[in-house]
């Protein structure tokens, strides 16, 4: 369960939730604005902070101020490869807002989204290279792209 709030345009958190582990903690993750610098990186680089949290984040967020904008269901398996994390899912819409029950979920088109992300800190200009061979070992398969999330607000 993954839900993303925002403040302003500047300030976004996605705060995570396992089904398959109530007993997990949930997450909120802080993602700064994508560096919009040299457009032959292969990679898109922006700020992420990543930290464990108790059960009642959204209600700590709704207090602050900050408004849900979305709320849906991921489902499928990660994989790592080095410090690289390979994530390949569906995403499901909740039908009922709130309600996580199996019956409440419509599946949104029929193919996987494959997502590929590493944490590393700033300056290391190879790991995003290791992406992009990675990335073409995919192929024709699998198609990964550099995605500007500026597109979608």
């Amino acid at each position: 369960n993954s839900t993303t709030t925002q403040q302003s345009q500047y300030v976004l958190f996605r705060v995570r939730h396992a089904l398959d582990r109530p007993d997990a903690p949930d997450h909120i993750r802080y993602l700064g604005q994508a560096e919009m610098g040299d457009r032959t990186r292969p990679t898109l680089v922006r700020a992420c902070l990543d930290v464990a949290c108790s059960s009642n984040v959204r209600e700590f967020l709704t207090e602050m101020g900050f408004r849900m904008d979305h709320d849906y269901v991921a489902k499928g398996i990660f994989f790592r490869k080095g410090r690289m994390k390979v994530l390949v899912y569906k995403i499901f819409r909740l039908i009922q807002p709130g309600s996580t029950d199996q019956k409440n979920l419509e599946q949104l088109g029929n193919s996987h989204l494959v997502e590929l992300s590493v944490v590393a800190p700033l300056g290391q200009e190879q790991i995003g290279e290791d992406m992009k061979n990675f990335s073409e070992q995919l192929k024709p398969l699998v198609t990964l792209e550099k995605f500007d999330h500026r597109r979608l607000q």
